[in-house]
């Protein structure tokens, strides 16, 4: 018996230790668990990442359980992307701090852009008419210097006048009134005191005579081309001197009497975003805009190392001489995306990354190149303003929101013009021939397929569109079709095709919805595609042929939509 009473008092002791070593921190464990993994998370769909929910549940489009957000390796949000800089640099992407955001030190910062100094600029002309026989000007962008040789012009005129000099000449003792006339004639085309005694002297007639550029700058812009017939006095280039440029910035209306010629600026650009310069305004526009309800101002800048390239975005800052209050935001009208009857940006949270993530954003009235913003921005926010469609698309790429996957309203139909839809159609039948090639999984023949394709896209005229909702529609289309097709187009890699076919038809699609075409077509989907998240095409058949597996998965996939609005 007390052998018994042994062996339960060592039970009861090793079942008290189990639960003091064990019980107790699993116990806590469990409830830290609880209160640290449920606290802050979203829920999102896998075929559909627009899907943000803060508890988990089933996806409200497709059914399918949501499954955990969790932040990228890199420490981003579930909605914001990375683009690396040669990404950035190829879409030439360009991004810009919105309104004249007022600081608590009574500092506005305006936004700009950089301009030749147009006192600085020069046309250079042709001082005989003639053909251009040799163009020693090869691009845009070319520096050339004053008396360098630009070009060689056959001219008959000139011809002319020297046989009349030579003649003349034998004669001058007799008519030295008329010897004078004649080299008089020559000068005015330019010609030096050299070149018409080396006429006279040797006797013999030039037919192709040179032009020297009479100032030293940058060519900004060739107005000929070799074998080009010139007038006298026609421009041949278009000189910019770059030494010096403008600072162009916007000031509200209600800010003007807080800027002066002569005040002090600090001008920033992302090109350069650990370097300030200094510069002072020097013009503001005495007309004020009436549409955008802004005036010009100007500073000008030494750019004799370079750095500023026309066109480049900048921002400046100015000490206010009033205590400032806050004023209507606007942003420029390439920074929005519509989806249907919204309106997206992309914003920059963080200025020395490229992360980007979308915002919705309610516009109020259009004023010129501008729209008023009502809410979803606040001044000082940094907004994509250049490359907006291939933010986009590289969003779509990366499962982030996007402009297509948004929203599920479609965009609107609009009645079109016979001739905008069969330039429509031709390029649906470029696509037809690019989605049969992959299905075939033939990269070569895609890739001539895409060139194809692109030649159709650019035949389209919008000038088509005069209803001013479906032009506008079709601008924000066209940049997305023509990236993602020539991306295709580039590509040697089917799988790399595949990924942007995805992007192309889903703005195709959208366009066939919009502005329709001389047959029916049908809308089809693969939930397996690009790593189960789905992807749609366009067919002429109800038939599933998949273009994103081929032979591997040649018959997965269903009708969605049968599109029939011609």
């Amino acid at each position: 018996m007390k052998k018994y009473i042994i062996y339960i008092v060592i039970l009861i002791a090793g079942l008290f230790m189990g639960w003091l070593f064990f019980g107790d921190s699993s116990s806590n464990e469990e409830t830290h668990d609880h209160t640290t993994a449920e606290k802050g998370k979203m829920w999102t769909c896998s075929m559909h990442p627009q899907i943000m929910q803060p508890e988990p549940g089933d996806c409200p489009i497709c059914g399918m359980d949501l499954i955990p957000a969790e932040a990228g390796a890199e420490g981003l949000s579930a909605n914001q992307f990375k683009l690396t800089k040669n990404a950035m640099a190829l879409a030439n992407v360009q991004t810009t701090v919105i309104g004249n955001a007022i600081s608590t030190d009574n500092t506005i910062t305006l936004s700009g852009k950089i301009a030749e100094n147009e006192k600085s600029n020069a046309v250079q002309v042709s001082y005989f008419a003639g053909r251009i026989e040799r163009l020693n000007v090869n691009f845009t962008g070319e520096k050339i210097r004053k008396g360098q040789l630009l070009a060689t012009v056959y001219s008959p005129e000139l011809v002319k006048a020297q046989q009349e000099l030579l003649t003349a000449a034998s004669v001058k003792e007799n008519q030295p009134a008329l010897y004078k006339a004649v080299r008089n004639k020559l000068k005015l085309w330019k010609l030096s005191e050299n070149q018409i005694n080396q006429i006279e002297e040797t006797g013999k007639v030039k037919e192709n005579f040179p032009v020297y550029a009479t100032v030293s700058g940058t060519v900004s812009e060739k107005l000929v081309e070799q074998g080009d017939y010139v007038s006298q006095g026609q421009a041949l280039l278009k000189i910019a001197n770059l030494n010096s440029v403008w600072a162009n910035f916007d000031v509200y209306e209600n800010q003007i009497s807080n800027f002066k010629v002569g005040q002090d600026i600090s001008i920033t650009t992302n090109a350069y975003s650990n370097e300030t310069f200094k510069a002072k305004v020097s013009f503001i526009d005495p007309v004020l805009n009436q549409e955008t309800r802004t005036v010009t101002m100007r500073a000008v800048l030494n750019n004799s190392k370079g750095k500023f390239k026309p066109a480049m975005f900048v921002t400046g800052k100015v000490e206010a001489t009033e205590k400032q209050t806050e004023q209507q935001l606007n942003i420029p009208a390439t920074a929005v995306l519509w989806t249907g009857k919204r309106s997206v940006v992309y914003v920059k949270p963080e200025a020395s990354k490229p992360v980007f993530e979308m915002r919705e954003v309610v516009l109020g009235g259009r004023a010129g190149d501008n729209y008023q913003v009502e809410k979803g921005l606040k001044a000082g926010e940094e907004i994509v303003t250049n490359g907006v469609f291939t933010i986009d698309a590289s969003a779509q790429l990366q499962g982030k929101k996007s402009m297509m996957n948004h929203t599920k309203e479609i965009m609107e139909s609009f009645s079109t013009p016979k001739e905008f839809k069969e330039q429509l159609q031709k390029a649906y039948e470029a696509y037809i021939d690019l989605k049969d090639a992959l299905v075939k999984t033939n990269a070569d023949v895609a890739k001539t397929s895409a060139e194809n394709l692109q030649k159709d896209l650019l035949s389209v005229d919008m000038k088509l569109l005069t209803n001013e909702e479906a032009h506008k529609q079709w601008m924000q289309l066209i940049p997305a079709l023509k990236s993602s097709n020539e991306e295709i187009a580039k590509a040697t890699d089917v799988a790399i095709q595949r990924k942007h076919f995805k992007v192309l038809s889903e703005h195709f699609i959208m366009a066939v919805q919009s502005f329709g075409i001389n047959e029916v077509t049908y809308k089809q989907y693969c939930p397996m595609a690009d790593s189960d998240k789905g992807a749609y095409w366009l067919s002429k058949e109800k038939q599933v042929l998949n273009p994103y597996f081929g032979d591997m998965m040649l018959k997965c996939g269903e009708v969605k939509e049968t599109i029939n609005n011609n």
